[in-house]
């Protein structure tokens, strides 16, 4: 089917059937427009979602890449971090806070997170934005992975999220690039955490994740602070800090990494 041709009848379905909860599994297009309606029904535009949903179909190497990643952390701590925290990212890191001193330092003073565990996050990232922020479209792996019924609700939050990102005009169509879980952006955000933590911090009307620095920025520190970040607290494993970084990754290695790199841009 072609994509102009599947734009039809998303827009088509939209007009002529009620809103409905989207049923995982089976026909993959018939999932695509039971979504489509309910996008609809969460007040995202017909155009939007025709133009989201045109053309996608079924990305399997996700998949593929969703059931073998649980590994990620098996390595311990002294193992992962010595892959992370170089020398040469750590140099470049220094780089980075020397060069937006100012701006690292009225988001501490806004937000009470430390310059360098945002620009330690950062880093661990996407390489400070020059590196990896993934090359997927965003919609075809959150369609994916909302039509594989392991976890549909929380994939179908971050689809409808994903389409408000394009709906507010934060990021274009063409932007909605990401990684394997539908991360975007330089500090890899989840739709649903673009969405209530992103920040228009350069004051140009739009939270962009990928482009601007002092949105990516702000938007990491907001995160943690709206997640209970104690300011001037430390943030070393067993402290409250620590906890809160739970919410941006769950694995104790990863945390832990971060922290680490963080005392290396501060020469501790």
């Amino acid at each position: 089917m072609s994509a102009r041709a599947l734009a039809a009848i998303l827009c088509t379905l939209l007009i002529a059937a009620p809103a409905r909860a989207a049923q995982c599994g089976g026909d993959f297009n018939t999932f695509l427009s039971a979504m489509a309606r309910e996008a609809a029904a969460a007040g995202i535009s017909r155009e939007v979602i025709a133009s989201a949903f045109a053309g996608v179909t079924q990305d399997h190497a996700v998949l593929a890449f969703d059931r073998r990643q649980h590994g990620t952390f098996r390595k311990s701590f002294e193992e992962y971090a010595a892959t992370r925290v170089t020398a040469s990212r750590i140099r470049r890191g220094t780089q980075m806070m020397q060069r937006h001193a100012a701006l690292l330092s009225r988001i501490e003073r806004q937000f009470g997170v430390p310059g360098a565990l945002i620009v330690a996050i950062w880093g661990l990232e996407s390489d400070f934005g020059s590196g990896d922020m993934g090359n997927l479209p965003v919609f075809r792996v959150l369609a994916t992975m909302t039509h594989d019924c392991r976890r549909t609700d929380l994939f179908q939050r971050e689809l409808l999220a994903a389409l408000q990102i394009v709906q507010r005009g934060d990021l274009a169509l063409r932007d909605m690039i990401g990684a394997y879980a539908g991360e975007i952006g330089q500090t890899q955000f989840l739709p649903s955490s673009y969405i209530k933590y992103g920040i228009d911090y350069d004051g140009n009307g739009h939270v962009d994740l990928r482009h601007s620095i002092p949105d990516v920025l702000a938007s990491t520190a907001n995160l943690l602070k709206i997640n209970g970040w104690r300011a001037g607290a430390p943030f070393g494993e067993g402290t409250p800090n620590f906890e809160v970084m739970r919410e941006w990754n769950r694995a104790v290695v990863y945390r832990k990494t971060m922290v680490l790199f963080a005392e290396r841009l501060t020469g501790r």
